[in-house]
């Protein structure tokens, strides 16, 4: 597909976040790709995923739009982890990933990059490839179009020093966003219920992403268990 096909497809859908860390209980990429399989069953439009391999998997299951992710951690800025340095792009795009997603906060990089120096080498080296820019605030938004993000998340408020606090689902932050911006906006994040997705969707977001609320039982178990025992 082209870029703005790509784009028209997602466009007022669910996307359905398939991940597991490998400390936690389904860390597999047969796991996941049958997740993926279960939320296009279901009727998604899209899966974000994490790893070259899980997004193999996927690939092998479903042919829906994908926006890939590689988290890595790395010791001068563990922070940062999602899409982090140039060299996860370079996997990622090797794999032919239709959306490559980045941290695009304003804290430093891995190698001590700002986000600023870090895209201007990943836009130089991949003009025609679709970049998502995940954000924990509208200044980062904002900031993101700037420098050449092709869409822009909320995938990371609440979760910055910065951004500790601030009211979840982010709905104030998104209604800014899809107001000041001029490139498709993806509600992600604490995005839990049914009702959350509706909502965010008639803000006038381009797509909703939903993650934990669907694919992660053990954080869903964690719930029901603590209305059991407050």
């Amino acid at each position: 597909m082209t870029n703005q096909e790509i784009l028209k497809a997602i466009k007022g859908q669910l996307i359905v976040s398939c991940q597991a860390l490998p400390e936690e209980p389904l860390h597999s990429s047969f796991i996941m790709g049958r997740m993926a399989l279960a939320a296009f069953q279901g009727g998604a439009k899209g899966i974000r995923a994490n790893t070259v391999e899980d997004i193999q998997e996927i690939k092998k299951i479903v042919n829906l739009p994908i926006i890939g992710i590689i988290k890595k951690v790395y010791v001068d800025e563990p922070n940062v982890y999602i899409t982090p340095t140039i060299k996860e792009v370079d996997a990622l795009v090797q794999e032919g990933v239709d959306i490559i997603a980045l941290d695009a906060t304003q804290r430093c990089h891995p190698g001590k990059k700002s986000i600023d120096d870090l895209f201007r080498e990943v836009r130089q080296k991949y003009p025609n490839q679709l970049f998502m820019a995940d954000t924990s605030n509208l200044e980062e938004g904002l900031h993101a179009v700037e420098i050449g993000f092709d869409l822009v998340g909320t995938t990371l408020a609440g979760y910055t020093d910065y951004t500790k606090g601030v009211s979840l689902p982010p709905y104030r932050f998104l209604k800014d966003l899809v107001k000041q911006c001029p490139v498709p906006i993806i509600a992600e994040g604490n995005i839990s219920t049914p009702e959350h997705c509706r909502h965010a969707m008639d803000i006038g977001v381009h797509a909703v992403v939903v993650g934990s609320a669907i694919t992660r039982p053990l954080e869903i178990t964690k719930k029901f268990m603590k209305a059991l025992t407050e």
